[in-house]
């Protein structure tokens, strides 16, 4: 879990100078939707498999891939290059994540795993005050490769670390095959609608046979998955837990969360380091506010629920939380100063920690112990996906704003030569140019970003609404691996979550 959440914060901080120096600042949003992409589509892989064959040799397979594309990521050439190795990135960094809850999920019960998010919370700190601070520092000193070769030796002393130090029982294990069907189909559906956001209204007009072709396709190959996975034997993502109203809900605020915080996480360091003129080292330091107020809220939320088991209060909260912190950097612009710019990101990082943390509790009450994999990898891929496409249409926004700005400030043909592939940008070279194109490129990137904060901020608000449906049920307090375990209080019999009585068996 540490190596999952260091990469993410290294690369940040060091991706507006891999932009500017591998040119295309236009595909920005493409080294970071790869690697989510991919890693979407190999969740509920890692997630299944772990269930079937073992959840510690899976969870090492996952390490030792990531390894593999963060290696190859560090030794790209070109922006073609870094997409496809990031891409192999995000492939092993699906099983990260997913493989490091569900082994808690089967070891930990969910009236425990607050106390066991604050335990987790122990290395957050490290990684939240680190990961930022090591991105910029490689990048300033040494080159932004080392965002990517960093990764190898905690790689290994993780390998070291789970194959030495976790056991797990053997019935965990199952011959079971995994649903390859529902596998292709499931890429084909975030692939095409990974596309479409990324594409719509930029590249190609919303009404065009390329956009209408993407629509058709992810329609058609999300209705063919859901017959797919009502039919198969063992789904990639089991129908029977979407019965539950409160893991339906979670897996929205998850989709949801994940849009706004990758779509503007994947942003601000742009701003930091283009219009504030700030250092990588210095730009990842002053988005620390922002990760500081996501830890706190996850660290007190985790000790609130696990003390009384109340949890329903916190995604409302961390909604209406969130969108006022979004719409907050609304006040970010070229005259603002810099530890103002710092200090409002942290409302928004509050916001995010309220519904992360309660997202993830709520699943796993909402699951049985045999579908524990399944349930970590469905919320972590539906925040993956939240998080792919968020980046690519808050992208596209982006990218569309930053070119229409310049191209009125400066015209098109300089406007496609600063965010084309030939334009090599980086923070550095920014400040030797001439003082209209300087002012004109930072106003430029300062609307780009008002582009995300306002669909960002749209994003949020649904998930406020969303979060109200959310009923509040008992948490369970023991761990059963061969069935549903006894929650800690008694139960509503109106509940939607108990149902009307027994449930009866499906032939």
């Amino acid at each position: 879990m540490f190596l999952a959440m260091v990469d993410g914060l290294i690369v940040g901080t060091a991706l507006p100078t891999i932009v500017g120096e591998l040119g295309g600042l236009d595909q920005l949003s493409w080294v970071v939707t790869a690697y989510l992409l991919t890693t979407a589509v190999a969740t509920p892989i890692w997630g299944k498999a772990g269930d079937l064959y073992g959840r510690k040799g899976t969870f090492m397979a996952a390490i030792g891939l990531f390894l593999a594309g963060s290696m190859l990521s560090g030794l790209a050439q070109d922006m073609g290059q870094l997409i496809a190795f990031r891409a192999l990135q995000g492939l092993g960094a699906g099983g990260l994540m997913v493989g490091a809850l569900s082994v808690i999920g089967v070891l930990v019960p969910p009236r425990q795993s607050g106390r066991m998010q604050s335990m987790i919370g122990a290395m957050m700190p490290v990684a939240f005050v680190g990961g930022p601070l090591l991105g910029g520092f490689l990048t300033d000193h040494l080159s932004w490769r080392w965002a990517f070769y960093v990764n190898v030796p905690i790689g290994l002393v993780s390998l070291v670390i789970v194959g030495g130090w976790i056991r797990l029982g053997r019935t965990e294990r199952s011959t079971a095959r995994i649903d390859y069907p529902g596998v292709v189909l499931l890429s084909c559906a975030v692939l095409a609608l990974t596309l479409l956001a990324s594409w719509g209204g930029v590249r190609y007009g919303w009404g065009s046979p390329q956009i209408l072709g993407l629509a058709a396709v992810s329609v058609v190959a999300l209705a063919w998955f859901v017959r797919v996975e009502r039919r198969a034997v063992e789904p990639v993502i089991p129908p029977r837990l979407f019965r539950s109203r409160n893991f339906t809900l979670a897996q929205l605020l998850s989709f949801l969360i994940g849009a706004v915080m990758l779509g503007v996480t994947s942003y601000l360091p742009q701003y930091m380091q283009s219009v504030q003129g700030l250092s990588p080292t210095a730009g990842g330091l002053l988005l620390l506010p922002l990760m500081f107020g996501m830890l706190g809220v996850q660290l007190g939320t985790g000790a609130l629920i696990s003390r009384n088991g109340r949890y329903r209060i916190y995604p409302i909260l961390g909604g209406g939380v969130l969108t006022v912190g979004v719409l907050v950097l609304l006040l970010l612009g070229r005259e603002t100063a810099t530890a103002l710019a710092s200090g409002l990101t942290v409302v928004a990082g509050m916001g995010i920690g309220f519904v992360m943390q309660s997202t993830m509790l709520i699943t796993m009450n909402s699951a049985e112990p045999r579908d524990m994999g399944a349930a970590s990898g469905t919320v972590t891929l539906l925040r993956t996906v939240g998080g792919s496409l968020g980046v690519a249409l808050l992208g596209a926004v982006f990218t569309g704003r930053l070119h229409s700005g310049l191209a009125d400030r400066l015209g098109e043909g300089a406007a496609g030569r600063l965010t084309g592939r030939a334009g090599q940008l980086t923070p550095q070279v920014l400040d030797g140019l001439a003082a209209p194109v300087r002012d004109a490129y930072r106003a430029a990137v300062t609307s780009g970003l008002h582009g995300v904060l306002a669909g960002a901020a749209a994003l949020a608000v649904l998930g406020f609404a969303a979060a109200w449906f959310v009923r509040e049920a008992p948490l369970r307090s023991t761990v059963d691996p061969d069935g549903p375990a006894a929650p800690t209080g008694p139960a509503d019999p109106h509940s939607p979550e108990n149902g009307p009585g027994p449930a009866k068996p499906r032939p």
